[in-house]
């Protein structure tokens, strides 16, 4: 089956503090970070890879986001960049997205629930199990309208070296969900295979393209010392960060951090 992926950014964040070389050994300049988000038409219907912050972050950004975030990241509120008016300007309805697959649920990956509320929402079980505790991390309010889950223990088949993937109920084989949890209890990767090889959206996995450089690995410090406040098992995290350079290795796998700019730009352009 051929699938029409499209590279869309849900959020854009300049946080305070944040610093990064530009590539080319230049100066520091102030951190962008994109929520990348993946639309996948799949012939029949359209299924959504994570969906940023929604069209509440833009109306009312204190109240969805909280306004210790909204400062802290320094979130560019903007109904336009919201999935579900991406959508519509592709040219697609919001109904065409029967399905959304989270790499996890937090506020600035699964924000975007409520635009969709028709849509089966993929997540693994574990990481369903951590909101319905009312685990801190998690807004309530981003849930209120009680999406449709679809949740996966972890098992399944292996996938290039990793040990449990879920095919999922009602997508294509093409479509698949890759534990790598540390970030958040049940934090996932999907990988979409695209015809010409597969393409990982990794969502907080790593941060920084070159966290999964195999041979010279680097993350600015920012981004490192904001990954260790916000994991949940340290250990785990690197470890997969860890797995995931040597999946890098491989010439058909593409991947990519949610929040990453420069990747957001590079296979945007493809």
């Amino acid at each position: 089956m051929a699938l029409k992926i499209h590279h869309l950014n849900c959020g854009t964040m300049r946080p305070i503090g944040g610093r990064l070389v530009d590539g080319r050994g230049g100066p520091l300049h102030r951190a962008e970070l994109v929520c990348h988000c993946l639309l996948v038409d799949t012939g029949k219907e359209l299924v959504l890879i994570d969906t940023g912050v929604g069209t509440p972050a833009a109306l009312r950004p204190a109240e969805w986001l909280g306004g210790p975030f909204t400062r802290l990241v320094g979130l560019r509120t903007s109904l336009a960049e919201s999935a579900v008016e991406q959508v519509k300007r592709l040219g697609y309805a919001a109904e065409d997205v029967r399905h959304i697959v989270l790499t996890h649920l937090d506020l600035d990956h699964a924000g975007g629930l409520v635009d969709f509320p028709h849509a089966t929402v993929h997540v693994y079980a574990e990481e369903l199990r951590a909101l319905e505790s009312r685990h801190p991390r998690y807004r309530a309010a981003q849930f209120a309208h009680r999406p449709q889950w679809r949740s996966y223990a972890d098992l399944g088949e292996p996938w290039l070296g990793f040990d449990a993937v879920r095919e999922l109920a009602g997508l294509p084989p093409e479509i698949l969900l890759v534990p790598l949890m540390g970030h958040t209890p049940g934090h996932a990767g999907v990988a979409v295979d695209t015809g010409d090889g597969w393409l990982l959206h990794g969502g907080d996995a790593f941060f920084f393209h070159g966290e999964v450089d195999p041979f010279r690995p680097y993350c600015p410090p920012g981004l490192v010392l904001f990954q260790t406040v916000m994991q949940t098992v340290g250990e785990m995290r690197r470890k997969n960060q860890r797995r995931l350079r040597e999946l890098n290795r491989r010439d058909d796998v593409t991947m990519f951090a949610a929040h990453d700019a420069h990747d957001f730009k590079r296979l945007r352009a493809i």
